[in-house]
């Protein structure tokens, strides 16, 4: 007897809901509270290290020695966060939301303490691996928990908070690093951080669902795509340390064949590494994580704004600092009123006015980069770089909510949470990798400009960086309008 067809069944693919989205009151209220520290501390330990060490890095190798590994500190860390983020939802469903989060603290302030306990470079780096490892997790666990740990009508609020953590560690890592290596005690810096770390994992034990989760994962580990995705990460930072010219074409061409590698790689995977509905024909979730990206990745060119304020306006150190952190300003300040949007509308305007503004304002500071700049000039860089930040704080959450929200299964959601932190970490070790070419690119052009001089040789440098993460922004606009597309029209897909 031949077995009758049965019609394909069909899953919508539900965009944000109009509903309630809480308060802040109700988030910080005593049920919700320590879910939120929990969460919002594991991205604030991630994003404040990342600052906190490159301040340390001077004071720790006139300490410690190991000049020569001073770009691998930065990428050993980047790398091991990469592959870790990728391993939460496996994570969540051996040990459950409470205790995956204990061993993500440990490992975290194991490897910061160790660092603080340095003797040599060496070992130093063996423990910013383990920093990566840990801190990988807790970006990735702060998304993919959500679900469990608070009510649907909270999420764009608890979002907002978790993606603000990046701002906020922007703002007080470097401050925190300086005032510490001013003192002369950089290692106390780091055993502040494992002290802070260990503290939340135990609060963590407390706060967050004990059982394990819906996370549960099936099939082989997806070791392939892994291994490309890795390399990738590699190749990209590879391409941000050797000198510009052969070298550097050679690594981003190899990263993004990688790149490729890993899509291919996982599309066909029995066990993907991102939801098997990313590369599903009209799914939005693919578009969402590139947004996502794209705005994430605005944020890496605040590494080098401190140092072209003072090469080209020669701004003192202070004001300089501050400079470098009127992005997150932007985006921290914005997205406490971005989450309030309440409309479907509303939001998926938010999520193309977003990339908008950052166009917008990062291409009006490259536009201003002019040698010996005024100090109304410094004041006009501040106020596009802002606006920029501002156009990431407006999409972001919403951006999150609706990767949250993109699937039908709880595994398939569950992996779309993580996959939000996954496409953060990928894109920071991509672009910040692009931002470098582009600034050594720039430096090129500069100096053989005639009659050049340091300043209108940064200026240069400052410009086509500006110049190139405002299109990378357009970019962005058109994938948050494809993302947005798909939303509204509230497209089917057949399951797996």
């Amino acid at each position: 007897m031949v077995p009758m067809a049965t019609p394909s069944r069909t899953i919508p693919i539900a965009e944000p809901r109009i509903s309630s989205s809480g308060s802040w009151r109700e988030l910080f209220s005593g049920a919700h509270l320590a879910a939120a520290l929990v969460l919002a501390g594991g991205v604030a330990m991630y994003a404040m290290n990342t600052f906190l060490t490159a301040a340390l890095l001077p004071s720790t190798i006139a300490e410690v020695g190991g000049s020569e590994y001073f770009a691998w500190v930065v990428t050993a860390f980047l790398i091991a966060s990469v592959l870790a983020s990728m391993l939460v939802t496996r994570l969540l469903g051996r040990f459950g939301a409470a205790r995956g989060y204990l061993l993500a603290f440990a490992v975290f302030g194991a490897g910061t303490l160790g660092a603080a306990l340095a003797p040599n470079m060496e070992f130093f780096l063996a423990m910013r691996v383990a920093q990566g490892l840990g801190g990988g997790l807790l970006a990735g666990l702060g998304y993919a928990v959500i679900r469990q740990a608070l009510p649907e009508h909270l999420w764009t609020r608890a979002t907002g908070l978790i993606s603000a953590m990046w701002g906020v560690g922007t703002l007080i890592g470097p401050a925190l690093g300086g005032l510490f290596a001013q003192l002369g005690i950089w290692r106390w810096a780091f055993a502040l951080l494992a002290a802070v770390s260990f503290l939340l994992g135990a609060l963590a034990l407390r706060a967050l669902p004990a059982g394990r989760g819906p996370a549960h994962p099936s099939g082989r580990f997806p070791v392939a795509p892994l291994v490309a995705l890795v390399l990738a990460a590699a190749a990209f930072s590879v391409a941000s340390i050797v000198p510009p010219g052969p070298a550097t074409a050679v690594a981003i061409l190899a990263g993004t064949a990688l790149i490729l590698g890993f899509v291919l790689l996982d599309r066909r995977a029995s066990s993907s590494v991102l939801p098997a509905i990313t590369y599903r024909r009209g799914n939005p979730l693919k578009w969402i994580y590139l947004t996502l990206g794209i705005a994430s990745a605005g944020a890496m060119l605040e590494v080098y704004l401190p140092r072209f304020g003072q090469e080209i306006a020669a701004l003192p150190e202070l004001p300089a600092g501050l400079l470098g952190a009127t992005v997150s300003v932007g985006w921290s300040f914005v997205q406490i009123f971005s989450v309030s949007i309440e409309s479907d509308r509303g939001r998926r305007r938010a999520m193309v006015l977003g990339p908008v503004l950052m166009v917008l304002g990062f291409g009006g500071y490259a536009l201003l980069q002019l040698a010996g700049a005024s100090a109304g000039t410094v004041w006009g860089w501040a106020a596009a770089l802002v606006l920029a930040g501002s156009g990431i704080g407006l999409a972001f959450p919403h951006l999150s909510v609706a990767a949250l929200r993109s699937a039908a299964s709880p595994e398939e959601s569950a992996k779309a949470a993580a996959g939000v932190s996954t496409a953060q970490l990928i894109a920071n070790a991509v672009f910040s990798a692009l931002i470098g070419v582009l600034v050594s690119l720039g430096s090129v052009l500069g100096t053989a400009a005639p009659a050049a001089t340091a300043a209108s040789a940064a200026a240069t440098s400052a410009a086509v960086m500006g110049a190139g993460v405002a299109v990378l922004a357009l970019i962005g606009v058109g994938t948050a309008l494809r993302a947005t597309r798909s939303l509204r029209s509230g497209s089917t897909l057949s399951p797996a």
